[in-house]
């Protein structure tokens, strides 16, 4: 378990590692078109085509930020630096799906869904459904309707219910 300073520190680590990724992949793509641009005889591409430093180093700063927050929230459940730092480098992702989880009082009202609002909210009017294709001439008309041997609960472990057979 690591400090709450090492967490925010490992995971800022993790924003920056990613960031550092990132760059190098424009990098990448400006160095590409130089030599795509040499090859063509054309006028070789400026870097500020490819990274605008402003943009680019709030980006980086707030990837940062976010990584170390990332890591000072969790902390508590970080067993180790290498589990710090992938915190920090996905730590957009994390902190959304933090700030989008179910609430056990939501969790347990009849119908909620997870990330869905509570039952209580009225449900947005929906469009008619467009009409079917009909079917062509040639099929027959079974194979527009549901089998009803199709089985409603699974059946024991190992066996196919469609074929009749054991599964792999």
């Amino acid at each position: 378990m690591l400090t709450w300073a090492e967490g925010a520190l490992y995971g800022a680590g993790g924003g920056l590692v990613v960031e550092a990724v990132v760059t190098f992949g424009r990098l990448h793509a400006w160095q590409q078109a130089r030599h795509a641009a040499r090859v063509a005889a054309e006028a070789l591409p400026q870097l500020n085509t490819y990274i605008d430093p402003p943009a680019d180093a709030l980006a980086a700063l707030f990837r940062i930020v976010l990584g170390g927050a990332a890591g000072w929230l969790l902390h508590g459940e970080l067993a180790g630096v290498f589990a710090a730092v992938a915190v920090g480098a996905s730590a957009p992702a994390v902190l959304a799906q933090m700030g989008s989880a179910t609430t056990v009082t939501e969790a347990l009202q009849v119908g909620a869904v997870p990330g869905a609002a509570p039952a209580a909210a009225p449900a947005a009017p929906t469009a008619p459904a467009p009409p079917s294709a009909p079917a062509p001439p040639s099929a027959p008309a079974a194979t527009t309707q549901a089998p009803s041997s199709v089985p409603t609960q699974p059946g024991p472990p190992g066996v196919d219910q469609v074929r009749g057979e054991a599964a792999p």
